[in-house]
């Protein structure tokens, strides 16, 4: 066979670690999930409709991106949906990127950007963090007439920093208006730093060139149903449309989708959940002697020496956190934040991972 070397060379992807395979006993602290799990009434519409998974779902989305539009105060034109946000990540690249192009992007920052890149055949660029968050002057001095998208993860995964509104818009106001920025808002729901920047306005205000991506796996506890979105302008929006999948987004994620983005409830319990297990994780890291990167999202990074031996060590005592030497930042693990219970307990197995290593030095 003659494979493309753009994919033949890509790694391919690795799911975060199991022990002994799925299990109960198993503590898994390295997808960001939600331990919370999904909203009560995600729950019961995904009940009322299980009946009618031999019909094909709403091609267009409708229901979801009339209460997403509704939610952001934007029309129906602004809304897409999509199996996972990686998936549009992969149709921003499909539809804006080729060979010869660039992407500008963060080095330390969502791998999917990078591999996406590659897959089109398209270079990427990437620019070091700078106090582990985007250095954004550096990423706008990084365009050249090539760049034809800009990748920033705000907050970033996987380090849990933020830029602020002001950086942003000076960002945004030396981009070109042909090179399309897309922000990928992820734990857009989990931020707390007060000059979080509300980039909403600038797609009401009809900025061309801006997407915003987000997903209902996070907050909202619906990783398992794979459900993205995002907000653009109504041209661009169109456009991505003509590289989407027909019926991407199935049934019962649409039916969720809607229940969730309405359960308020949830997401402040969530939320106020996210905000306490920083403030634990926080002042235990900091016991050991540790400086965990501040974070806005529902997971803290931390550097702890060697990033591999310390998450083995975790995974032998019933946890999976990831290490981020593969995402170009050695001696750091990424801990989702997990049950109050699980967080008790992944800090006891930390500190005798640590000592244990301490001892064997």
């Amino acid at each position: 066979m003659r494979f493309k070397p753009e994919i033949e060379h890509l790694p391919p992807y690795k799911p975060a670690k199991l022990i002994g395979g799925p299990s109960a006993t198993v503590v898994k602290l390295s997808s960001n999930e939600n331990p919370l799990g999904p909203s009560p009434h995600a729950l019961a519409a995904l009940q009322s409709a299980i009946t009618q998974v031999h019909r094909y779902p709403d091609a267009s989305c409708v229901a979801l991106r009339q209460a997403l539009a509704d939610h952001a105060g934007l029309t129906v034109g602004h809304v897409m949906c999509s199996n996972g946000s990686d998936e549009l990540v992969l149709l921003i690249s499909l539809a804006f990127l080729g060979a010869g192009d660039e992407a500008v992007m963060a080095d330390g920052t969502f791998i999917s950007y990078r591999l996406r890149t590659l897959e089109l055949g398209a270079q990427p660029v990437r620019v070091a963090l700078r106090a582990y968050t985007h250095d954004l002057a550096a990423m706008a001095a990084a365009i050249t007439a090539r760049t034809r998208v800009i990748f920033l993860c705000n907050p970033n995964n996987p380090t849990g920093t933020a830029n602020g509104a002001a950086e942003v818009a000076a960002f945004l106001a030396q981009v070109p208006d042909d090179v399309l920025v897309v922000v990928d808002e992820a734990y857009v729901e989990f931020a707390v730093r007060p000059d979080y920047p509300d980039l909403l306005v600038a797609l009401r205000a009809g900025r061309p060139n801006l997407v915003l991506l987000r997903t209902f796996a996070k907050i909202h506890g619906l990783a398992g149903l794979r459900l993205g979105y995002a907000y653009g302008p109504p041209a661009l929006i169109t456009y991505l449309e003509r590289a989407r999948l027909p019926f991407n987004v199935n049934l019962l994620a649409q039916l969720a989708g809607v229940a969730a983005l309405g359960d308020s409830e949830h997401v402040a319990r969530s939320r106020a959940h996210a905000t306490a297990s920083r403030a634990f994780f926080v002042e235990q890291l900091q016991a050991m002697g540790l400086v965990p990167l501040p974070s806005e999202t529902n997971f803290v990074a931390v550097a702890v020496g060697d990033d591999n031996a310390v998450s083995d060590g975790l995974q032998a005592r019933g946890f999976t956190v990831t290490p981020l030497g593969g995402w170009g930042l050695p001696g750091l693990i990424r801990i989702s934040f997990g049950t109050t219970e699980q967080n008790h307990a992944f800090i006891a197995a930390l500190r005798a991972v640590l000592a244990a290593r301490t001892n064997d030095g």
